[in-house]
C-alpha cells in the first residue's frame, strides 16, 4: 500500500524521499505494510488551526495524527472492504520542528522521523496520557525506531524519553 506525502508548506525545505522511505519503514515494523497512510507537511498557521479545532490548543504543535479506526494499542485494524485499508493522516508540523531543531541543535530529519513514528503510533491506537500509556506508547517506539535504525544505519530514539 502506499504513502501519500504533500508537502502543504512552503517554509521548510523538506527532503520528501527519505521522508516517505523512512515512514514505510516504520509503518512495515508496526506490521501494517497493508495500510495506506498520509502524511501532510504543515506549516506553523495550518497546525496551529488544527490544534486550535481538535484539541483546544490554538498552537503550533509538532505532529497530529487523525486515525480512520479506533483500535485498541498494538492491535491492526480489521477492515471489511479495500477502501478501509488505511491508517489514517499524520500532520507534520514541519515549520515546529525546524524551529525547535534549530534551537536544540538536533538534525532536523532525524526529528521528522522520529515525530512520524510517535504520529503511525497514535493511528494504531498508542497515547501517552497517563505513565502506563505513555511506557506503552515508547516501548513501541523504541521498536520500531530500532527496525528503522537497522535498515539506516542510523540511531534514532523516541523524543519522549522523561515524560513522565
Amino acid at each position: 500500500m502506499s504513502v501519500v506525502l504533500r508537502n502543504a508548506q512552503r517554509v521548510v525545505s523538506v527532503r520528501r524521499a527519505p521522508l516517505r522511505r523512512a515512514v514505510c519503514a516504520l509503518r512495515a515494523a508496526l506490521g501494517a505494510s497493508r495500510f495506506d497512510v498520509g502524511l501532510v507537511c504543515a506549516g506553523n498557521g495550518l497546525m496551529r488551526r488544527l490544534n486550535g479545532a481538535y484539541r483546544q490548543r490554538p498552537e503550533p504543535t509538532d505532529v497530529l495524527s487523525f486515525p480512520f479506526h479506533r483500535v485498541v494499542a498494538g492491535e491492526l485494524p480489521r477492515p471489511s472492504c479495500r477502501d478501509e485499508y488505511n491508517l489514517g493522516d499524520i500532520f507534520l508540523g514541519v515549520e515546529y520542528i525546524h524551529q525547535q531543531c534549530r534551537a536544540t541543535g538536533e538534525d532536523f530529519d532525524s526529528v521528522l522521523a522520529v515525530t512520524a513514528a510517535h504520529g503511525l503510533c497514535h493511528l494504531l491506537g498508542y497515547q501517552h496520557r497517563t505513565e502506563g500509556e505513555w511506557q506503552q506508547m515508547y516501548q513501541k517506539e523504541v521498536e520500531i525506531l530500532e527496525e528503522l535504525n537497522r535498515l539506516t544505519g542510523a540511531s534514532l530514539r523516541p523524543l519522549t524519553a522523561g515524560l513522565f
